[in-house]
């Protein structure tokens, strides 16, 4: 049994060879991210509470975009697998498509809903002055932050499928370069560096958007130079066609996908927000716990994209009995990597918040919550790898079931009710939340030995 949960030498070599570009690249994002978050950190504890609440509303969309993008890129791995540009080509303008309706859509619901939205982090015991002001701090953010929403789109619609056709250099140095603006910026701006103004949390969000302004100039740019490597954008805007069976395709097998990461990541604001009612301090001990998290889990998160890719190539080449043996390799090799991230992320929770300047209560909450994190993070890591497998071979209702629903139908309801009808500590609210992933895993589990996932979806 050990034998069939390790690959070989070249098998890992492949594994490393996909997953290294993106795991860098998000380290980078996330790793920068983490340093804005310190810096407003440093301005103060109401501030970073505004800016917090609105990067988990922009994560909905964000997710949203995400899921939109992975649903025609199962069928964008799978074509590539088959060697099929013209499949690719379609996919890519499906995603481009789709992401700019998403983005007018979700511009439209930030300005017309965005301070109701807010306003449900800001209902637990504090100080009413400073929810008052992260109300405000959020609605700035977040004004500044909707500009920034289509290149931030069309430049995901390039990465996803540069990855797909096993291209991930590119999107890496992009993801690289924005995020190095976005630090440089960040700390001119925030605090009002070599002459500039001192703009606090409009600076942050100034900053972000310009960065991702410089990652759509350099994917566009370098993948116009180089159509031998990326064959899928010759003539891809020459029009906006998309074969009808294609987009029915999508639509039914890739489409879910998108409705699966909204919703999941809407259950996981929902969660967010059951904690904020124990108090303010919550949500801002929450933001450094999920901020550093963000930072050490990129290891088995990425590998999870790989999987997925690597699956899905395997699927599409008619490689079922390979797809199959490579599944339980991929996944003991991703909870593997997670148990040594969980060790060192629990021995630096201590640390961590004092790099914050904010008080000792939310200080030690932050610790706990690291703690509790740490100690569940290999059935993330598990949970993470099953959903991808699951996702390869276009199983989207199982998908759907595993994830959000799972999400709205355990996690979130055990969350409200302990939240609004116990007096549990949020210590205990969170831990047992956090438990509740055991049960996904098993599930997980049972959904990827059955082996339901292993088909060619584009020959059908």
């Amino acid at each position: 049994m050990l034998k069939s949960l390790i690959g070989t030498k070249d098998f890992y070599k492949r594994v490393i060879a996909l997953t290294l570009p993106i795991m860098i690249q998000n380290l980078i994002t996330n790793f920068v991210n983490m340093l804005d978050n310190v810096m407003i950190g440093k301005v103060g504890t109401v501030e970073m509470m505004g800016v917090a609440i609105s990067n988990q509303l922009v994560f909905v969309f964000n997710l949203c975009l995400f899921g939109a993008i992975s649903g025609a890129g199962i069928f964008g791995a799978q074509f590539y697998g088959n060697r099929d540009d013209e499949g690719v080509r379609h996919t890519f303008r499906f995603k481009i498509i789709i992401c700019t309706v998403l983005t007018l859509l979700g511009i439209g619901i930030f300005m017309i809903f965005g301070k109701t939205l807010v306003s449900t982090y800001l209902q637990g015991e504090g100080n009413v002055t400073d929810a008052s002001a992260s109300l405000d701090y959020a609605l700035g953010y977040i004004k500044i932050m909707i500009i920034g929403f289509l290149p931030y789109a069309v430049a995901q619609c390039y990465s996803s499928t540069l990855r797909e056709i096993e291209k991930p250099i590119l999107p890496m140095v992009a993801g690289i370069i924005a995020v190095v603006v976005n630090l440089v910026l960040n700390y001119i701006l925030i605090f009002g560096h070599f002459g500039a103004p001192k703009m606090g949390v409009n600076g942050a969000a100034t900053a972000t958007v310009i960065s991702r302004f410089a990652e759509l100039l350099i994917v566009v740019t370098w993948t116009a130079l180089h159509k031998n490597n990326t064959p899928f954008i010759i003539g891809a805007f020459k029009s906006l066609y998309v074969p009808g069976v294609l987009v029915r395709q999508i639509i039914r097998k890739g489409m879910p996908l998108m409705l699966n990461e909204t919703m999941w990541s809407a259950g996981m604001a929902m969660l967010n927000q059951c904690y904020s009612v124990r108090s303010l301090d919550v949500v801002a001990a929450s933001n450094i716990s999920q901020t550093f998290f963000n930072v050490f889990s990129v290891g088995f998160l990425s590998l999870g994209v790989a999987i997925g890719i690597i699956l899905g190539q395997m699927l599409g080449a008619g490689e079922t009995e390979a797809a199959k043996d490579s599944s339980k390799k991929l996944i003991a090799f991703s909870v593997t990597i997670s148990i040594g991230i969980a060790a060192i992320f629990a021995v630096l929770a201590r640390f961590i918040p004092l790099l914050y300047n904010t008080t000792p209560s939310v200080r030690t909450l932050a610790t706990q919550i690291m703690l509790i994190t740490a100690l569940v993070m290999p059935l993330d890591a598990f949970a993470n790898a099953s959903y991808f497998t699951l996702r390869s071979g276009g199983k989207v209702f199982i998908t759907l079931l595993f994830d959000s629903v799972f999400a709205w139908c355990v996690s979130v309801p055990v969350a409200f009710v302990l939240s609004r009808y116990t007096s549990i500590s949020v210590l205990a609210l969170f831990g047992a939340v956090q438990s509740l992933n055991f049960i996904k895993c098993v599930i997980g589990f049972v959904f990827v030995k059955k082996g339901t996932w292993i088909r060619n979806i584009i020959s059908m």
